[in-house]
């Protein structure tokens, strides 16, 4: 999470010509941050991300050494990517001494490509940080499973493989390399920082909150989107992985949705009301229908605005009415739930039989009856979505475990598994409903 990084002391006989870098990274609303950093007196060479490319850069007496920088801008906040950086700077060829791999592909052209002589020491024994470089630029987003291979530098295939029936590039959980004396293994199973190599090259945290959210790799939790926005109504905070949104008191009918869409099967999601500040609206929002161009954007739950996204349902906070709009029609019905700071609400989507429903529960019990879906809203997927205005903020739960940076602390801190046993919620979901992961798509 922002303002969360790891340190540790220089290592001190680290082979400098030659290692490998790999690490799985889901990527917050900002591209701007360093993942790895040595330092030290001025000197640096830094793996970052500047304006949603990757860049990695060497400085040593005030002068560039190397540099390479890609074309690829990583702009997808739903996704895990899989980076591996092969340093050997023995090679003889400029292109083969720093090689980038993005989920197992060698990445050329670059978009800056200055190498290193041969055989030089790029000086990787300096102290290093994950996650900041000591001075500004703190990485935004998740990582997971990180290497660092001391005197060999690998290709993408040591972390990971093509699935044969996805075609996605899939985590090699337990790869076999070599470490090396300075080599190290960190982030794979939650967020221990303990070397889990055959070293003990163990990291400290050096500042922020480190978080054991269940999103992986293996199992991808669906988030709010800041680039699924419309047009004049967006939000202007996304953090905690995208989870929490909301906007400052100066902005009115901002709207976001979630990365993952469904159009069948049955599924479960939580939100705490963080900042009840001029309530709106929780709910989904059909896929096909979102309107990004438009001024007003999408407005869940909505009594107006029929210009613009015409498929979408929600509970109004403010007075507790459930406003189903499909198409130009639209229904109102009072279920008597409003909520205030502090509430976790949830939702309980079940689209699979004829009569597609939406429940709303306040605080682990449910608000009136299960709602029914106007059958021409929910023809296409359908995805998580709120509203909100002047102020008002919120945060997510899909099952990843935390709301913000403060874990589920319910049945004894353990919280309770959605239908495809990967999830942790406040509450305990109803039967058969799962979480929006690719887990639970898969059941």
């Amino acid at each position: 999470m922002a303002n969360t990084y790891l340190q540790k002391s220089a290592f001190g006989s680290a082979n400098q010509k030659t290692y490998t870098i790999s690490f799985w990274a889901k990527l917050s609303q900002s591209t701007t941050g360093n993942v790895l950093a040595f330092v030290q007196s001025g000197n640096y060479v830094r793996l970052f991300f500047e304006n949603g490319a990757l860049k990695l850069k060497s400085v040593i007496n005030s002068s560039t050494v190397f540099e390479l920088k890609t074309n690829r801008l990583f702009r997808d906040f739903s996704a895990w990517y899989n980076f591996v950086i092969a340093m050997d700077t023995t090679q003889a060829t400029a292109s083969n001494r720093i090689k980038f791999y993005i989920n197992g592909v060698l990445e050329t052209p670059l978009a800056t490509a200055t190498y290193p002589s041969q055989n030089f020491d790029t000086d990787s024994n300096n102290d290093l940080k994950i996650g900041y470089n000591g001075t500004d630029n703190y990485f935004d987003g998740l990582l997971s499973h990180f290497h660092y291979i001391d005197g060999t530098a690998y290709d993408a295939s040591a972390f990971g493989s093509t699935d044969s029936v996805t075609g996605e590039w899939s985590i090699n959980t337990s790869p076999s390399v070599t470490y090396g004396s300075g080599g190290f293994l960190i982030l794979k199973d939650g967020n221990t920082i303990t070397d889990q190599s055959s070293n003990s090259n163990d990291f400290s945290l050096g500042g922020g909150t480190l978080t054991n959210t269940l999103d992986n790799p293996s199992n991808n939790f669906c988030t709010m989107s800041p680039i699924m926005q419309p047009k004049n109504s967006s939000m202007d905070v996304f953090k905690y992985g995208n989870l929490f949104c909301g906007g400052s008191s100066s902005v009115s009918d901002y709207s976001a949705c979630g990365s993952i869409g469904v159009n069948t099967g049955k599924w479960y999601w939580e939100i705490k009301i963080e900042d009840a500040d001029n309530t709106r609206n929780l709910g989904i929002v059909r896929a096909d229908k979102i309107n990004i161009s438009a001024s007003f954007g999408f407005y869940v739950g909505s009594a107006g605005n029929s210009t613009t996204t015409a498929f979408t349902a929600g509970l109004r906070g403010s007075d507790g009415v459930f406003i189903n709009k499909a198409g130009g029609s639209q229904t109102n019905t009072d279920i008597s739930t409003t909520f205030t700071t502090g509430d976790i609400m949830a939702i309980a989507l079940d689209l699979t039989s004829s009569t597609k429903t939406i429940q709303f529960y306040k605080n682990g019990s449910a608000s009136g009856s299960a709602q029914t879906l106007d059958n021409a809203f929910v023809d296409d997927f359908v995805l998580p979505a709120c509203r909100l205005d002047g102020g008002q903020t919120v945060t997510f739960n899909f099952g990843n475990g935390y709301f913000g940076t403060t874990a589920i602390t319910t049945n004894s801190g353990n919280g309770y598994a959605g239908a495809e046993g990967k999830s942790k919620f406040n509450y305990q979901p109803p039967t058969g409903h799962s979480a929006l992961t690719t887990k639970g798509l898969n059941e």
